[in-house]
C-alpha cells in the first residue's frame, strides 16, 4: 500500500473498529466464524483481505453467496410439492452447474438469482390459478407470458428441466423471444463516440480502456472485466491484448489507456498481487460488469455499442476471424452476419467474383 493512512482511516472508522473487535473475540478465524457474523460489506472486505494475504483458503465467494441467497428465496414458498420442486431445480440444476465450473462468474451468479427467483415466481403463479405443474397447459403458459414482464420468458429455463424431469407435460413450451430487436448505434454514431473517448476528457484511462474494447473490439463488459495482465504485453515499441486466440496490437492512441493502466498496477492492499487489469473494490476479485456499464451508461449503452460493432464487422470481414481474434463462439458472430445480411458464403462468392473480373482483363 503506497498510502498507510489510507489504511488506518478506514481501520479507525467505527462500524469496523466494532467489526475487528467482535473478530477478535472469535475462537478462530475461519469462512465458518466469518459467515456467523452479521453480513455486512465490512465482513466481505475483511475476508478478502485475509483471502488476499494467505490467511484464509480461497473459495468461491459467489457460490458461497449463492447457496445463503437460494435458501432465503425458497423461503418465499410455503412447505410443500412446489417448494420441493423449486429446492430440487436450485440444488440439482443451478447450484449443479456451478459447482462443476472452476469459478463462478458474476454474469452466471446473476442469470441463475433471476432463473430462480422467476421460477419461485412462476410456481407460486401456478398454485394461485388452481393448478399444478403436472396439468399445465399451453395457454396457462400464454397467459403467464402475456400478463406480465418479458423477463417472465426466462421461466422456460425452469421448464425445460421440468419437463426434462418429467415433473410437467411434454407438449407445451414458452414463446422464445425474437432475436435482432435489440437497438444498436449506427456507424456514424459509433465513429463519433470513439474519437469521443480517445480524444475526449470525459472518462479516466479505466473507463476508456473499456469504452475501446466495446467500441471497437465489440467486447461483451463481462468478459472485458475478466482480462488479466497476463492476456497482454507491454514494450516500448508496442501494446497488445488477447481478446481470442491471436494478440492484438494498439495502434497509439489507443493503446495510451492501458500502459496507464500498468503503471498503476499492484499498489492497494486489497490488491497486492492482483492479475486483473480492471481490479474492483472487493480485494482480489475484478470489477463488477455492472458497475462498469453503469460508469460507461452516461456516454453510451454498451450493448448497443457492441452490437453496432458487431454489425459493422460482419460487414467487411470472414466470420471465422471475427470469431478468432475476438474471442466469439461462430454461432454467435454468424447470427450477427445474418442480420447484417452479410453471411461467410456472400464474402467468397463477392471475392470469387472480384478475382474472376481481375482475370478477365
Amino acid at each position: 500500500m503506497n498510502r498507510a493512512n489510507s489504511g488506518l482511516t478506514w481501520i479507525n472508522q467505527k462500524h469496523v473498529t466494532r467489526f475487528l473487535t467482535d473478530l477478535a473475540a472469535s475462537e478462530s478465524i475461519t469462512h465458518d466464524s466469518l459467515d456467523a457474523l452479521p453480513p455486512h460489506r465490512t465482513r466481505d472486505y475483511v475476508r478478502g483481505l485475509l483471502v488476499e494475504h494467505g490467511v484464509l483458503p480461497r473459495r468461491d465467494e459467489r457460490l458461497a453467496r449463492y447457496h445463503t441467497w437460494s435458501e432465503q428465496a425458497l423461503q418465499r414458498l410455503p412447505k410443500g410439492d412446489s417448494h420441493d420442486v423449486a429446492r430440487r431445480f436450485i440444488r440439482w440444476h443451478l447450484i449443479r452447474r456451478m459447482n462443476a465450473m472452476e469459478q463462478v462468474s458474476e454474469g452466471t451468479f446473476l442469470r441463475s438469482k433471476q432463473t430462480a427467483t422467476v421460477a419461485i415466481d412462476f410456481l407460486k403463479w401456478i398454485a394461485d390459478r388452481g393448478t399444478t405443474l403436472e396439468k399445465l397447459t399451453q395457454a396457462d403458459l400464454d397467459a403467464w407470458q402475456a400478463g406480465g414482464p418479458t423477463t417472465r420468458e426466462f421461466a422456460s429455463r425452469f421448464l425445460q428441466w421440468a419437463i426434462k424431469s418429467r415433473l410437467a407435460p411434454t407438449n407445451i413450451a414458452m414463446t422464445p423471444h425474437r432475436r435482432g430487436t435489440s437497438p444498436k448505434l449506427g456507424a456514424a454514431e459509433q465513429d463519433l463516440l470513439i474519437q469521443e473517448v480517445i480524444h475526449g476528457d470525459q472518462l479516466n484511462s479505466r473507463d476508456r480502456f473499456a469504452a475501446i474494447l466495446v467500441l471497437i473490439f465489440g467486447q461483451r463488459i463481462e468478459d472485458a472485466v475478466r482480462l488479466t495482465w497476463n492476456d497482454t504485453e507491454i514494450l516500448d515499441e508496442r501494446a497488445t491484448v488477447t481478446l481470442g486466440a491471436t494478440a492484438i496490437t494498439l495502434p497509439a492512441p489507443l493503446d495510451q489507456p492501458l500502459r496507464d493502466l500498468a503503471t498503476r498496477q499492484g499498489q492497494t492492499a486489497a490488491h497486492p498481487n492482483s492479475p486483473w487489469i480492471f481490479p474492483g473494490q472487493k480485494p482480489g476479485q475484478h470489477l463488477r460488469g455492472a458497475t462498469l456499464r453503469e460508469r460507461l451508461k452516461r456516454m453510451f449503452s454498451t450493448r448497443a455499442a457492441r452490437l453496432g460493432t458487431l454489425h459493422e464487422m460482419t460487414k467487411a470481414t470472414p466470420m471465422p476471424i471475427i470469431a478468432e481474434v475476438l474471442g466469439y463462439s461462430p454461432a454467435t458472430i454468424e447470427r450477427h452476419a445474418i442480420a447484417s445480411a452479410s453471411t461467410y458464403a456472400r464474402y467468397i462468392g463477392a471475392s470469387l467474383q472480384a478475382r474472376g473480373s481481375t482475370g478477365s482483363q
